[in-house]
This record gives C-alpha cells, structure tokens and sequence, in this order.
C-alpha cells in the first residue's frame, strides 16, 4: 500500500491512477490530519509527501514520523512544487528517502517509487545480522550472545543495529546521535558514551567487538 498526502485535488488523483495502473494499492489524503487517522491503523510501504500541506506542513509531518519507531525506516518521497536547491536539501536533511518537484513526469515519479520500495526491500533483508557470537533480530526485537537472549534498551537496541549494520567501519559519535537519537536531539555525545558503556556491559564477551576508535568514535568488529 503506497499513501499519497496531496492537497492539490488533480495532482492527488495523477498519482493516484497512475499508481493503480501501474498495479500498486494506493490511497489519497488531502491533509496530514486524514493521513495520522490512517497510519494508526495500517503501515503503508511508502509514502508520497506534498511539501505545502494545509494545516501541518509537509517537513514537520515528515520529521516527526522520523522521531517515532514505528515509522522512523518508513521509505518517503518529498512531492512538491519548490524546486530549488536549499528546498531539496531542506527536506533531505528533515529526513526523505528521495525528492520529487512538480511537474514531474508519470514515469519518473514510478520510476523513483520502484526504485525506493527495491532499495527499502534489500534494507528489511538485513533484519537478522549475526557476526561471531552475537546476533540480532530487528523483526523480533531480539539480541542474543553466546546463545543466550540479552535485555537491551530501545536506544540500547538501535545502537547495536546501527553498529552491525556498519560492521568494520568506524562511525562518529555525530552520526550515532543523527541516526538513533534524531537530528533534533538536544544532549551532547557523552550520551553515546554512557550508552556504549552499557551495550558492552550487557553483551559480556560479545561487548569486547565494541572498540572505541580515538579522535573519531567506535567500530564494531568480530575480534581476531
């Protein structure tokens, strides 16, 4: 299912046919409110976003699905008429997946849907990671070590994922407070820190993959 939040009448009922043509479920909604009532109850695959929505604009609607798990992965496409460069990286940085200005072409706009729900298909592959004894299960909210489930805060839990997703690679204190604790986070990165701390506490052997990088952050690694 891919829900369309446009006010624009004839804009909304273009995607909309050209969706269904196309062979995809689709939904219209003319404003966010229509679109919140909806969400609550069925989790669409993707999301075609009008920047200039009546009521709550489309950027403070996309940012604050970003601050809710539920919705914090869910593949979004910006839809609006504000084509210049500052307005793409605006809604870039509030958190969208991709960025399409009006007009747009029938075959761009599938083009960019079907690029976006592959790209969001091979991303739910990796809901189970394992690397040596340490496994986790995004679907299943589910860490085990050595054999043997492990209780992991929400935050706890997306930090791990983030480290695995990024396996020998060493990423910024910035970056893990960008991606687990949203743009918007008010502390500073000694939150990460204590964070850390904890996640190897609680993954007793497995913690030791962990190691902090100097200068730049952490790495999580499988030990030699």
């Amino acid at each position: 299912m891919i829900y369309i939040v446009e006010d624009d009448t004839g804009v909304r009922e273009l995607e909309l046919y050209a969706l269904k043509q196309a062979g995809f479920e689709a939904e219209g909604f003319a404003n966010a409110a229509a679109f919140r009532t909806a969400i609550k109850k069925t989790l669409p695959s993707l999301v075609l976003l009008d920047v200039m929505l009546p009521g709550e604009d489309g950027v403070t609607l996309l940012q604050s699905l970003r601050h809710e798990p539920r919705t914090k992965r869910l593949p979004i496409i910006l839809v609006t008429a504000k084509g210049t460069e500052m307005d793409k990286v605006r809604g870039l940085d509030a958190g969208a997946d991709d960025y399409l200005s009006k007009p747009f072409g029938v075959m761009e706009l599938l083009a960019r849907v079907k690029a976006l729900l592959r790209r969001s298909a091979e991303e739910r592959a990796e809901t189970i990671m394992t690397i040596g004894s340490l496994t986790l299960d995004r679907e299943r909210h589910l860490v085990i070590t050595n054999g043997n489930p492990v209780e992991l805060t929400h935050m706890e839990f997306e930090l791990l994922s983030f480290l695995m997703l990024h396996t020998g690679k060493a990423v910024t204190r910035d970056m893990l407070l960008d991606d687990v604790w949203g743009l918007n986070y008010a502390g500073d990165t000694r939150t990460v820190d204590v964070h850390i701390r904890s996640l190897r506490l609680k993954l007793l052997t497995c913690g030791e993959m962990i190691h902090t990088v100097r200068g730049v952050g952490y790495k999580l690694e499988e030990s030699p």
